[in-house]
């Protein structure tokens, strides 16, 4: 071998330990799929800060990509679509549409569910201790929480006969939702109203006027925002299962308090990462809920609150 060559392919060898330190460790890729329901920017605040505290820092470590339906629910098949293609190492979903969407584009990729509603009677999970499949995660509503609201609705209103839920028809947790309430509401008369499209809400609310219910409930992943004012401009109390309807200008929340859920799904992930099946990780239900009342709501609408309920209120909107 000439001394040129031997030189080179002595510097050559020196070089490659110095490469291989200087390679990046692997950066994780999340695929985050929402639908864009009043509060998704809570969990988009909340959730990478959980996945920090684990020690996934974004930029170094693990990137995402977010994937919102804009309030369109028929987006979220292409969406998912699209994401599945990016072959992400996990995708993290917020609601039932997107848990759903995200399913039925793959088998394979693990799924877990940042804030779900009953993840086994929408077919995402076998079960809560043995999910099966690839999906699991946090369930936000069950039938307690249904059953919880119903009785605030009595306690502020002894004499309520009839409670309108607003379901959201095109939301696969629609029918969960509706089943629970009607469950919770053994000795009151629930009457649902199917919403199709938004649009429908102004309509719903003017009919409302010839049969006016005691309260409505509303299925979270309506557009609650619109809700709290039509319930307001026709003086009807209106209660919802998510946080965000409070501050929205509805009469109450009664919610799983986000943060657990949230902080759940990052050691999910975390856990996945680490090389956990999806199918062995049991599903976590809320164990700490919040009850938000709006205390301007109520005077608007002539509701003297007794002071029992006030107490328990996590917090008071004045």
């Amino acid at each position: 071998m000439r001394r040129r060559e031997f030189i080179a392919l002595g510097a050559g060898a020196a070089a490659l330990p110095v490469a291989a330190s200087a390679q990046q460790p692997k950066v994780i890729t999340i695929g985050v799929l929402v639908h864009s329901a009043p509060g998704w920017q809570r969990f988009w605040q909340m959730f990478p800060a959980a996945l920090s505290e684990r020690g996934y820092v974004e930029g170094r470590n693990i990137r995402f990509e977010f994937r919102s339906d804009d309030g369109d629910l028929s987006r979220l098949p292409q969406l998912a679509a699209g994401v599945v293609g990016l072959k992400v190492d996990v995708i993290v979903t917020w609601f039932t549409p997107s848990a759903t969407a995200a399913k039925q584009a793959t088998r394979e990729i693990p799924i877990v569910c940042a804030l779900c509603g009953d993840m086994i009677g929408t077919g995402l999970a076998e079960s809560l201790a043995q999910p099966g499949g690839n999906v699991t995660g946090s369930t936000g509503l069950t039938a307690e929480t249904s059953a919880k609201i119903v009785e605030l609705i009595h306690e502020l209103i002894p004499a309520t006969h009839r409670i309108v839920a607003l379901v959201n028809a095109p939301d696969p947790f629609s029918k969960s939702f509706l089943k629970e309430m009607q469950l919770a509401g053994e000795t009151t008369a629930i009457a649902p109203i199917m919403i199709q499209n938004p649009d429908e809400l102004d309509t719903v609310f003017s009919a409302m006027v010839r049969e006016r219910p005691d309260a409505i409930v509303a299925q979270p992943s309506l557009p609650t925002k619109r809700v709290a004012e039509l319930a307001l401009g026709h003086r009807i109390p209106a209660v919802c299962a998510f946080h965000e309807f409070a501050y929205e200008g509805g009469l109450m929340a009664y919610s799983s308090v986000e943060a657990d859920m949230y902080r759940h799904a990052a050691e999910l992930v975390d856990k996945i990462l680490a090389g956990a099946k999806p199918a062995d990780l049991p599903v976590e239900q809320p164990t700490r809920f919040e009850l938000i009342i709006n205390l301007r709501t109520a005077k608007a609408l002539g509701l003297a609150l007794p002071q029992s309920l006030l107490l328990r209120a996590s917090e008071v909107i004045e």
